[in-house]
């Protein structure tokens, strides 16, 4: 299972080092990582996905506290959160599949940010899902380039879980 962690530490040069490196001599991996300023002067939040069961997200945890400039760590998996990346598709835009292209691009609320003669780049934000539903969508254009951010999330303070709501929205139709 893939987990999400939300760790806030001191904005000081090397800690994502030092945390990378914790990483790496214990054999985990880090599947998505996304690091910037939090709402407090001098504090960074670094969201990491993370596979692993429960046992290992416990046992990364503790290794994480031992580092001195780590200030909390949150798993946030099965906490209600708003989840978003960013995602830059260069895709091969001929004349004659073009309009096309951009109808499926409005379909996902995504928008165009280059034209070329033979190719658009699309700008995508949203869900991990989203991103793996257009980067199908667009597959059979051809994709020429993608770059993707790792995905960011805060908690939910209303407390509602879209997934939930989601989930009974698709059982009563």
């Amino acid at each position: 299972m893939k987990h999400t962690l939300s760790v806030l530490v001191e904005d000081e040069a090397g800690v994502l080092t030092r945390i990378a490196g914790l990483f790496a001599r214990r054999g985990f991996n880090i599947e998505s990582l996304a690091v910037g300023p939090a709402e407090q002067m001098g504090v960074s939040r670094i969201t990491m996905m993370v596979p692993g069961d429960d046992q290992i997200i416990e046992q990364i945890t503790k290794q994480l506290y031992k580092l001195i400039n780590v200030l909390k760590v949150q798993d946030i998996t099965e906490v209600p959160c708003v989840e978003r990346e960013l995602m830059l598709i260069k895709v091969n835009a001929t004349s004659v599949n073009r309009s096309e292209i951009l109808e499926l691009v409005q379909i996902f609320r995504a928008r165009v940010v280059d034209v070329s003669e033979d190719a658009l780049t699309v700008e995508v934000v949203g869900d991990p899902g989203k991103m793996v539903a257009i980067v199908q969508v667009l597959s059979r254009f051809g994709l020429r380039e993608i770059a993707r951010t790792g995905k960011i999330a805060l908690t939910r303070e209303s407390g509602v879980n879209t997934e939930y709501l989601k989930s009974l929205q698709s059982k009563l139709q």
